[in-house]
């Protein structure tokens, strides 16, 4: 027996030793030790200190160890960081000295598919909140339909934003690959066309970040880009773990989703590794697993994230698991509460609910309020440089810049100048349209508008049963009201052939023209009818043009048929019902011929005189300053978009189509009612301003010079005239 003294000596030595085992412990489960432990190479490793080195090769052994475990802990249903006493990355933090970081013009590649008008609304979001916060260059790839591609080409050519690249994919192309799979998910085929993209991408294209249209990033897409720096060498996909119960199998009675490992995976945000996807052939890879698991499931239920899962289940050492962070999944009963403690931790938020906006969660408001920035934004201030890399040729072509440039600021007429040269952000379709079926007489009508004149809309559709064409002046906030005004009508909702493009606000003055031009470009039909937002068109004159198109044998005749027009200045107006009727209000001095007493040159080459008795078509000649309201061809002339504001927009273009013999025919019965509004700040600005209308005699002159060149004497008829005024 030892004396008491040596025996309280040796417990003293053994729980020293004891504590000494378990601080080595807590270190090696610790900061970067533990991150290579979850089967991750630590980007911080290399640094570890030379005494480590025995440590960190059996850490290291013990991660591929564990990685040959994978696939029998798969049959287990959870993930190997689902073990007791290790620490799930997918939700943990990592402190790590040693972050990848991005070269300053770096391009980062992003890939999105996209059909429809409504997809394409979201893309814009999207696109938004990742332009707010790059740093880098950007190469969008969009796979889409004919309706989306026709959407974002005009919108993106026209947003111009420096160093951003656009590449355009046919999904109808990429179709057959992904048909032959049944997918009960409201994306229908679309949302198979991701597990194309290693093919359809170009083949020299390494890396991309893939995303769904349904993300709003919080935080600079370099920093997810980096993360491919922390792929091992057999790693090709990073993924978020999927935030809800879907894949465990118990959400209701005879739930049986497609297999995954745990969670699964969720696809809204995903890294793709193109170039040893292709190495490992992905596609032969997806496609026997998805042959494999269609024997027993017999249709996705989830479309791609589904085979995308079954594959991880099979080889689950091609995943990396990104910070779920980075895929912070707002559906009902998710776990994305988990993944951040402050406003900090975000990085992209997936309103992946068929809900979207309506979706449940504690923080929805700060994450719906976070949406509605970018959805309200405006796109004009994203339009900035990144200095010291190349803009790409997405800019502003040089003519346009170097005009620009030359402008003279002390000139007078500087911001009637700068308005015809400045480049209009233009989103097509804003809202679903369904084009008319070919018909050779049908004809469209064409208008523009501003947000003051939205309540015009609903009694336009009623009087005009036929296609339209119409071009919103509106900033990004008014089109989001707009978008809300149009789906809370009965009567907007229920059409589906009136197509709103919206051309966004930028400087001082109205670009009537060029609100015009667009909205005409985009009708569909043979001929169009050049109208005014504020004019109620007669309700039979839709059919009445149509068998006037006909009967006057258009296609073979260059004519423009004039529809009368009149106004009244009352705001509630017993609309007439016919020809009688409007003369009998003539008569009773509730309509007036339109503008008669302020501007009766404009309508006067009409003779409404000989219109009150006409039973047939019958012909007017041209007169200086004539400007009414015709049906012609959609392939006439454009608009002149140096005419901005008020006056001479609709004069010059008359002129034009007379140089262009175009022969004016009027409509006897044919009629359209102007309806009093307040006045533009257009023309109240032309009525209180010297300069204003100095201006506008300036353009008029050089519309007259420009009309010279291109028609030689044939265009001296129109500075005589305008000089006899």
């Amino acid at each position: 027996m030892l004396p008491r003294g040596r025996g309280r000596l040796k417990a003293l030595g053994a729980g020293l030793l004891l504590l000494l085992l378990l601080l080595s412990g807590l270190y090696l489960l610790s900061g970067d030790l533990a991150y290579g432990r979850l089967l991750l190479p630590s980007p911080c490793s290399r640094g570890a200190p030379a005494g480590l080195g025995a440590q960190v090769r059996a850490v290291e052994e013990e991660n591929r160890q564990l990685r040959e475990e994978l696939r029998r802990w798969g049959a287990l249903g959870r993930l190997p960081s689902e073990r007791s006493g290790e620490r799930d990355v997918t939700w943990g933090r990592t402190a790590c000295s040693q972050q990848p970081t991005v070269g300053k013009c770096e391009l980062l590649h992003v890939a999105i598919v996209c059909a429809g008008h409504n997809s394409s609304r979201d893309v814009v979001t999207l696109v938004k909140s990742i332009l707010f916060h790059r740093k880098n260059p950007l190469h969008f790839h969009l796979v889409t339909d004919g309706v989306a591609r026709n959407i974002l080409e005009t919108l993106f050519h026209t947003w111009m934003v420096p160093s951003v690249f656009i590449s355009f994919y046919d999904a109808d192309e990429l179709k057959p690959e992904v048909a032959w799979i049944p997918n009960k998910h409201y994306s229908g085929i679309y949302g198979l066309l991701k597990l194309t993209l290693p093919r359809a991408l170009p083949p020299t294209l390494a890396r991309v970040i893939v995303l769904d249209t349904d993300i709003t990033f919080a935080s600079d897409i370099a920093d997810l880009w980096a993360v491919f720096a922390r792929f091992s060498d057999k790693q090709v996909i990073g993924l978020v773990e999927n935030q809800s119960d879907w894949y465990l199998g118990n959400l209701w009675k005879n739930h049986r989703p497609w297999p995954a490992l745990g969670r699964g995976f969720n696809t809204g945000v995903i890294l793709l590794h193109l170039e040893r996807l292709r190495q490992v052939r992905w596609e032969q890879m997806w496609r026997l697993t998805a042959e494999q698991e269609l024997l027993t499931m017999l249709a996705t239920s989830l479309a791609d994230q589904d085979i995308f899962n079954a594959v991880i289940k099979q080889y689950p050492w091609l995943v990396y698991p990104l910070l779920c962070s980075w895929n912070v999944q707002l559906s009902d009963h998710t776990r994305a509460e988990q993944c951040y403690s402050e406003v900090s931790d975000l990085k992209v938020i997936h309103w992946n609910s068929p809900k979207k906006l309506g979706v449940k969660n504690k923080h929805v408001e700060f994450f719906r309020n976070l949406y509605l920035t970018f959805l309200e934004y405006d796109g004009n201030l994203l339009r900035r440089e990144l200095f010291g890399c190349i803009s790409g040729p997405q800019t502003e072509p040089s003519q346009t810049r170097q005009a620009l440039v030359e402008l003279e600021e002390d000139d007078a007429c500087y911001e009637f100048r700068q308005q015809k040269l400045t480049v209009h952000r233009v989103h097509l379709t804003f809202l679903p349209y369904e084009p008319p079926a070919p018909h050779p007489h049908d004809v469209t009508l064409v208008a523009q508008l501003s947000m003051d004149r939205l309540q015009m809309l609903e009694a336009l559709c009623r009087h005009w049963p036929g296609p339209m064409s119409l071009a919103l002046y509106l900033s990004d906030a008014e089109a989001q009201q707009f978008l809300h005004f149009a789906q809370a009508s009965e009567v907007l909702s229920a059409r589906r052939d009136v197509a709103y493009h919206i051309v966004y606000r930028e400087g001082p003055l109205y670009p009537v023209n060029l609100l015009r031009n667009v909205a005409l470009g985009q009708a569909h039909t043979p001929y169009v009818f050049l109208s005014d937002i504020d004019f109620l068109p007669a309700y039979s004159l839709y059919d009445y043009l149509r068998t006037s198109i006909k009967e006057l044998s258009l296609a073979t005749r260059k004519a423009a048929l004039v529809v009368p027009a009149f106004e009244t200045l009352r705001y509630r107006l017993s609309f007439p019902t016919s020809k009688t009727e409007l003369l009998s209000l003539l008569d009773a001095g509730s309509l007036y011929t339109f503008r008669y007493h302020v501007w009766p040159r404009g309508h006067e080459p009409t003779d409404y005189a000989r219109w009150r008795e006409a039973q047939a078509p019958y012909r007017v000649e041209w007169a200086a300053d004539y400007e009414p309201y015709v049906v012609v061809p959609r392939d006439c002339p454009r608009y002149d978009p140096r005419f901005v504001g008020f006056g001479w927009n609709k004069v010059a273009h008359i002129m034009e189509l007379d140089a262009q013999e175009y022969e004016f025919l009027v409509l006897p019965e044919a009629f359209a009612i102007h309806l009093p509004h307040a006045p533009s700040l257009d023309i109240s600005r032309f009525r209180s301003s010297p300069t204003y209308r100095l201006c506008l005699r300036t353009l008029k002159d050089e519309f007259h010079q420009d009309l010279s060149r291109r028609y030689g004497s044939a265009a001296l008829k129109y500075l005589t005239a305008q000089r006899q005024l």
